[in-house]
């Protein structure tokens, strides 16, 4: 039974850390066998569990950088050191093929991108009741309150410079009544602006908004409900662009993008290294979910690329670009969820490279175990949905020649992962 410390005749129990579990937390058995998850604490810790507090700390734990980190929910892992931390995404890579029922499976060691080199931000905002305007993230295990942010260490320093301009602006936005959100993307053209908001602004806010980007350097701020699905542009001083191997692509406002460059060359060299290494010059990829193409032109060097996606916007984007790039790259729109590509269909390929949502691709996994294809590589950003579907697979004959975890979300619980699925010789 774990120890007790008592004073004064109150008692709590101390515990020792047994591992960290999938959300970042110390894990470790109370004296009535319940499981306990305690935040900011290691693996062979002894803690107070009121707290809680470390009374005996591990060799692994350095001081977190960032003023932020306990009540800011972006950063759960910045008290563990580099070499211990990396390791830990590693595991989480092979504990989730293992539950898949693959063993022993080549796993290289974990791509960390640095601080300070991420380009997507979705910043939470709360109108205060003295008009001010908190923004930042949600707060650790409670979503109602923000942390408000004075700096982050893992955006890239160009958004974080925007933090208190934008807060400045958003105080005097009528159209913020009580919250919203400030989603930035840092394109190669500046940063991009979406905001979300309970309110709709009028002419006078769209011209503070058009000031405000030409003071920031801003070339588009768009806008949507807190709800809505369609935005519209509020602000325009120019053209926005990012390129995927050299191909300009205009996205729309919120676009989906890897979180980091680094992160994002991880995974096309990871998936590059991943395609049969005999394509011959008529050969075809198939690509599903294939987003605003950030594969799909790395992808065109090696093969032709059938390229099916369901945003309306994604496809409209990347369709543009493909049509001025070579030819190589054919964008389709298709709802992967209602309609899977079917075994017959999957017959014209020699490869195929699935980037699926979070939730993963339950819907299309069944045709791909049954299909003739050969190589398929899948890119995951959440191991609970790819052990269900390599499972699937395993069901179906194929084998894993390769796995690679990236790490792009410094200091937070997600995991993204390159693995690579053979079937036959």
């Amino acid at each position: 039974m774990p120890p007790l410390s008592c004073f004064q005749g109150y008692c709590v129990v101390d515990v020792v850390i047994d591992a960290l579990g999938a959300a970042g937390d110390g894990l470790a058995v109370a004296p009535d066998g319940a499981r306990l998850f305690l935040p900011g604490v290691l693996p062979g810790e002894r803690v107070q569990v009121e707290g809680p507090v470390v009374l005996s700390p591990s060799p692994d734990r350095v001081d977190p950088p960032c003023p932020h980190y306990g009540p800011c929910g972006g950063c759960v892992t910045q008290h563990l050191a580099l070499g211990p931390y990396s390791a830990w995404k590693r595991g989480r890579l092979v504990e989730a093929l293992e539950r898949a029922g693959f063993r022993d499976v080549p796993v290289a060691a974990t791509e960390v991108t640095p601080p300070a080199t991420r380009r997507r931000a979705d910043l939470a905002l709360r109108r205060r009741p003295d008009g001010s305007v908190a923004l930042g993230f949600h707060a650790r295990g409670d979503s109602a309150r923000v942390e408000d942010l004075s700096t982050c260490f893992v955006l890239d320093p160009r958004l974080v410079a925007l933090f208190e301009p934008l807060r400045a602006m958003l105080r005097s936005l009528p159209s913020l009544r009580r919250e919203g959100s400030a989603m930035l993307n840092l394109l190669d053209s500046g940063p991009d602006l979406l905001l979300r908001l309970d309110g709709t602004p009028g002419v006078q806010e769209r011209t503070a908004l058009a000031a405000f980007a030409k003071a920031q350097g801003i070339p588009r701020i768009a806008g949507t409900s807190l709800k809505g699905t369609v935005s519209e542009t509020l602000a325009q001083l120019g053209p926005v662009s990012i390129a995927f191997a050299g191909v300009p692509v205009a996205p729309p406002p919120g676009a989906f993008l890897q979180a980091t460059p680094q992160g994002e060359a991880a995974i096309v060299r990871a998936v590059l290294a991943g395609l049969p290494k005999k394509l011959t010059g008529k050969a075809r990829i198939a690509e599903l979910h294939a987003g605003l193409g950030t594969l799909s032109f790395p992808l065109s060097a090696a093969a032709r690329v059938a390229a099916y996606e369901s945003a309306p916007e994604a496809v409209a984007a990347l369709d543009a670009a493909a049509r001025k790039s070579g030819g190589r790259v054919v964008a389709t729109k298709r709802d992967l969820v209602r309609q899977p590509l079917a075994p017959k269909e999957l017959e014209a390929f020699a490869a195929l490279v699935l980037d699926p949502p979070f939730s993963g691709a339950a819907e299309q996994m069944p045709a791909l175990a049954r299909s003739s294809l050969g190589r398929i590589v899948y890119v995951s950003c959440n191991p609970a949905a790819l052990t269900r579907d390599a499972k699937v697979l395993l069901g179906g004959g194929w084998r894993i020649e390769a796995a690679t975890p990236i790490d792009q979300f410094l200091w937070s619980a997600q995991l993204e992962a390159v693995v690579v699925f053979a079937k036959g010789k």
